[in-house]
């Protein structure tokens, strides 16, 4: 049976890996440090999925990506997904309250819920949940912590 691709890179704010399967991207996470390849059999498919993802988020700590292109393969409710696309649909550089993403998927009263799909991003940077603050404009939360929610702001915003 073939395996996921891990891959590793580090990023001004701390190292990454990603997880792609031969659908795409499933995972990026915060990890104390890199690890060392495993020798498992791994899907060539699931390695350029990886292998792109790594590349493009070099470009986008870089300043030259703005808009990711990897393929991704998000495992999630219903709810989840429409909450997931919503975050994708944010521009580069720009910003949005929780409400106005449950607004958007046509839910404006499950705002808290929304919060809940955005913290259960398993592809944030990817899936832009550091775009989504609260209505009061304070960050809210990040699963990767506000220090990297900060960061990437402040990049998008140079």
């Amino acid at each position: 049976m073939l395996q996921a691709a891990q891959r590793t890179l580090r990023t001004p704010v701390g190292v990454l890996r990603v997880t792609a399967s031969e659908r795409g991207v499933t995972a990026v996470e915060r990890v104390l440090r890199a690890s060392v390849a495993s020798r498992a059999k791994v899907s060539p498919r699931a390695a350029r999925h990886a292998d792109t993802a790594v590349r493009q988020l070099r470009e986008y700590f870089a300043g030259t990506r703005r808009n990711f292109t990897v393929p991704l393969h998000l495992d999630g409710t219903e709810f989840q997904q429409q909450a997931w696309a919503a975050m994708c649909d944010i521009r580069y550089g720009d910003t949005l309250s929780y409400a106005q993403q449950a607004k958007a998927i046509g839910k404006p009263k499950a705002v808290r819920a929304v919060g809940s799909a955005n913290g259960a991003n398993p592809i944030p940077i990817i899936v832009p949940c550091h775009r989504v603050i609260a209505s009061d404009g304070s960050l809210g939360g990040y699963a990767l912590g506000l220090t990297m929610k900060r960061y990437l702001l402040a990049l998008e915003h140079r």
